[in-house]
This record gives C-alpha cells, sequence and structure tokens, in this order.
C-alpha cells in the first residue's frame, strides 16, 4: 500500500520537486558555487602572481640590489680606510722620503697592520726604488716591462687617490686576492710610490653566502666581457653570462648598461634579474630571484583555498538538499493530509482508491471500505466546546490507527465522518476489524482536562464489486453507516 500512496502523491503533487528533481537541484547549486569559487580563486591567484611578479620587478629586487651594494661598499669601506690611513702616515712618508733606510723598520710597520686588521698581506711599492716591500721583506723590484706589475703603474697614475682590483698575490700566485692600492704622496702632492692591503677573494665569497642566506637570492659578479668572477653556491657550473641558461638573449643589455632590469624563462619559471656595477671592481653585480618560492607559496594558498571552497560547496549542496526534501515532506505532508488528526484528506483519498482497485483486480483480492463517524460529536462540541470536539476526533484516530494495518487507508471525509480502506479483506473481515474497532474506542474514553468524554463511533461496512466506481461505492457504504445510526448509539452495519 506504500507503493500506491507513493504514486498518488507523485501524481497529486507533480509539479512539486521528487528526489531526482532534489539531486538535481543540489548538484547544479553545488556546480554553481564551485564554477564561481574556483573563478574567484584562480583569478585571485592569477591576480595576485602578476601584482607579486611586478613587485619583484620594479620594488624588491632593485631594493635588495641597492642593499647589497651599499653592504658591498660598506665591507670594502675598511680595507680602504686601512690604506688610506698607511699612505698618509707620516712615518711612512718621512720613511720613504728619507731615503728608504732600515727596510727592517717598514717591514714591521706593514707586519703590524697585517696581523692588526686581518689582511691577507700588506705592502709598499717604492716610486724612487721600485723595491716590493712585505712583511716577509722585499720581494721584488716592479718593472714596467713585467705584464704582472702593470696594475702598480696603473695605480701610480690614476686619476683617483685609490683603485681596487682583483689579481693573483705576487707572493702566491695561486691565490686570487682583492687588492687596495693608494696612492702615497709627498709633502708637495707628488706620487712617491704605492701602499694598501689584499683580501681573500673567499671573504667576498662569504659575504655573498651571507646576502643569499639573508635575501633568499642569487647572487653573483660579472666581468665587463660576461665572465663570472665571484658566485656563492647554487649557483651552477657557468662560467660566463652567456653559458647562464635563459641569460644569452638578454647578455648583450646587461654588459651595455651600468644598471638594467630584465627577466627570462627556463624551466618553467620566471627569474627576475637586476644589475648594477660596482665601479670599485669595474664588475657587475647581478641579483636573480626565481618565481618559484613566490609560486609556491601562492600555490598552496590556491590549493587551501579550493579545498575549502569544495568542503564550503558539499556541505551547502547537503544544506539544500536536506532543505528542499524537507520543504518537499512538510507541502506533501500539507497537500495530502489532514492538519487535525493528521490522516489523508478527501482528495488524496480519490486516487489512493483507484491505485488499490487496479492492485486488487491484478492480484484478485477483496476490497473492502469502512465508514463510520462520532457518535453524538455535537453534543460532545456543545458540552466541550471545539477544543473538546477536536481532542475527541485525534485520540478516536489514534485508537483507529493502532489497530488498523499499515497497509489499511484511514481517510477524513468530512466533519466527523472517515473512511478506512481494507485491501485484501472481504466484507466479513471487515466487519471484524470494525468491531474490534468500536470496542477499542468505546473502551478508551478521551481524556479532556479533569474530565472524561466517553466516545463510541458507528460505522457501515461494504466490499467493493467488480466496475463499481467511487461514487457508487461510496454511496452503498453511506447507507449503511446510515442504517447503523437509525439503530442507535455505537452500531456497524454491513451492506
Amino acid at each position: 500500500m506504500s507503493s500506491i500512496i507513493g504514486a498518488c502523491l507523485v501524481t497529486i503533487l507533480g509539479e512539486l520537486p521528487v528526489w531526482g528533481k532534489k539531486l538535481y537541484f543540489a548538484i547544479i547549486l553545488c556546480v554553481l558555487l564551485a564554477v564561481g569559487f574556483l573563478t574567484t580563486s584562480f583569478v585571485s591567484f592569477y591576480v595576485a602572481r602578476d601584482s607579486l611578479e611586478e613587485q619583484i620587478s620594479e620594488s624588491t629586487l632593485p631594493l635588495t640590489s641597492d642593499n647589497i651594494y651599499s653592504e658591498i661598499q660598506r665591507d670594502l669601506l675598511q680595507p680602504i680606510f686601512i690604506s688610506s690611513l698607511m699612505a698618509h702616515d707620516t712615518f711612512f712618508r718621512d720613511w720613504a722620503l728619507s731615503g728608504e733606510t732600515d727596510p727592517e723598520r717598514i717591514t714591521k710597520y706593514l707586519a703590524e697592520i697585517q696581523s692588526r686588521y686581518d689582511t691577507i698581506t700588506a705592502y709598499f711599492i717604492s716610486e724612487e726604488t721600485r723595491n716590493y716591500y712585505h712583511p716577509t721583506g722585499v720581494i721584488k723590484q716592479v718593472s714596467e716591462d713585467d705584464p704582472a706589475d702593470g696594475w702598480y703603474f696603473r695605480a701610480r697614475d690614476g686619476k683617483q687617490p685609490y683603485e681596487i682590483n682583483i689579481d693573483h698575490d705576487t707572493v702566491d700566485r695561486s691565490r686570487l686576492s682583492i687588492f687596495v692600492n693608494y696612492q702615497v704622496r709627498d709633502y708637495d702632492g707628488n706620487v712617491i710610490g704605492i701602499t694598501g692591503v689584499g683580501l681573500a677573494v673567499s671573504s667576498v665569497t662569504n659575504l655573498i653566502e651571507t646576502y643569499q642566506a639573508r635575501y633568499g637570492r642569487t647572487i653573483y659578479f660579472i666581468d665587463t666581457e660576461g665572465h663570472v668572477t665571484l658566485r656563492g653556491s647554487g649557483f651552477g657550473d657557468a662560467h660566463s653570462l652567456q653559458e647562464r641558461p635563459g641569460m644569452r638573449t638578454q647578455s648583450t643589455k646587461i654588459l651595455t648598461s651600468p644598471g638594467a632590469s630584465i627577466s627570462y624563462e627556463h624551466g618553467g619559471h620566471t627569474y627576475f634579474v637586476n644589475s648594477r656595477l660596482v665601479p670599485e671592481f669595474g664588475w657587475l653585480l647581478i641579483v636573480e630571484q626565481s618565481d618559484y618560492s613566490s609560486d609556491a607559496r601562492l600555490q598552496n594558498t590556491l590549493f587551501i583555498n579550493i579545498a575549502i571552497s569544495l568542503l564550503i560547496t558539499i556541505v551547502v549542496g547537503l544544506i539544500a538538499f536536506l532543505t528542499v526534501r524537507n520543504y518537499q515532506k512538510r507541502l506533501e505532508e500539507l497537500a495530502s493530509r489532514d492538519k487535525l488528526t493528521g490522516t489523508f484528506n478527501r482528495q488524496i483519498f480519490d486516487m489512493i482508491f483507484d491505485q488499490a482497485v487496479q492492485t486488487s483486480k491484478r492480484q484478485k483480492a477483496p476490497l473492502s471500505v469502512m465508514c463510520f463517524d462520532v457518535d453524538g460529536f455535537k453534543a460532545i462540541n456543545d458540552g466541550y466546546g471545539h477544543p473538546g470536539g477536536d481532542a475527541a476526533l485525534r485520540e478516536v484516530l489514534t485508537m483507529v490507527r493502532q489497530n488498523v494495518q499499515d497497509s489499511d487507508v484511514i481517510c477524513r471525509w468530512g466533519g466527523d465522518e472517515f473512511v478506512v480502506l481494507f485491501p485484501g479483506k472481504d466484507r466479513k473481515e471487515a466487519m471484524t476489524k470494525a468491531r474490534e474497532l468500536a470496542d477499542s474506542v468505546r473502551n478508551a474514553p478521551v481524556r479532556f482536562g479533569r474530565d472524561h468524554i466517553p466516545v463510541t463511533i458507528s460505522a457501515g461496512i461494504t466490499e467493493y464489486r467488480d466496475g463499481e466506481d467511487l461514487d457508487t461505492l461510496m454511496a452503498r457504504v453511506d447507507n449503511a453507516l446510515y442504517t447503523a445510526k437509525a439503530s442507535g448509539r455505537d452500531h456497524i452495519s454491513l451492506s
């Protein structure tokens, strides 16, 4: 019978969403939400990435390059300062002007400078004698014919008081060092020699490592021909700018400009490059940053947003599905049930009856109908008011529901009149069930406040006849009910 009722509800409530429509609605809602969330997430991702790339290229990377350049200048300031002190030391000049007597005095001086300031060397080359003084003594005489001594003559004739150059140490030719060469002048301003100190290239490399760790960038130096002169870890094996992957096409622009900002693609990532000339070295400082770390953070954020969005979509879809289902159930209840007693109303009963008839014919099973009303219901209403009458109807129908089978159908026909459909029962079986119902109602007075309202029912019973329509059947059962009531209260009549 539940299938019969379900079929009838679908027919009468055809304009309301059924299970498939509810699910379809929830799926469509989820798809729309998912598309909206995903579109917003991806648009935000690409806008954020473009904004971040623009910020890196135009702001962050140039600022980092400036900071590194400033720190390199600061770190080079000390050896320049030391060389300046040596060049302007009156003892130093007086010793040179006095004929460079007692060389041990100057070697001790140079050794003290080297020890105190932790340089790899300290030196003085006299213009008068061309002697190369070192903490270990005079190691050679410089000559214009020796290409290795070209730095001395370049520094001597330079317009600036000092120069910085990178060269192999005169004492240890295997060691590449950074030298600060400072002009020593007499009291009349004439150059009388060159003095200075040397720094190990490794110390500058350590500075590069420090900068890379601090700023999270790749840092290296190239000369004016593009050869890599100094680099930190993680740089790779390239020995020139042209050998660096992705930089070949950009090398000309970098080498022909004292400062440039470019970008290139390699391995699916964008690399941002800022170059700046370091005039003290005659080198270009290169600072690179990949979008890899930024993209990784943005992608993680994107994945988190997508996961949250999908979770919200699922939750909203589930809530929508449950809401529509509950709302539909409520509508079905309102459309098919009597509000007071919870029984089916007359409209739905018409269709339930048609389905029951079809089932009865198909199964060749009997079908009986019982029509009953509450005896003296008007008197109950008059005596206890409508609340008392409503309570009596509710209790009577509660007793009836407790004593019928799940396959039986109860319907409020109107007022205090009700119809019970008994599929599978003939008129005699229906008569037996009607007496049981009447006994149950009689033996259970309705409690209303402090009162107990005695209630009885009268009923008519009939059995469906093949080819009979509902109106004819109800006319016969109504006659049976009329006969029962004419016989007095609490009677059952069979038609």
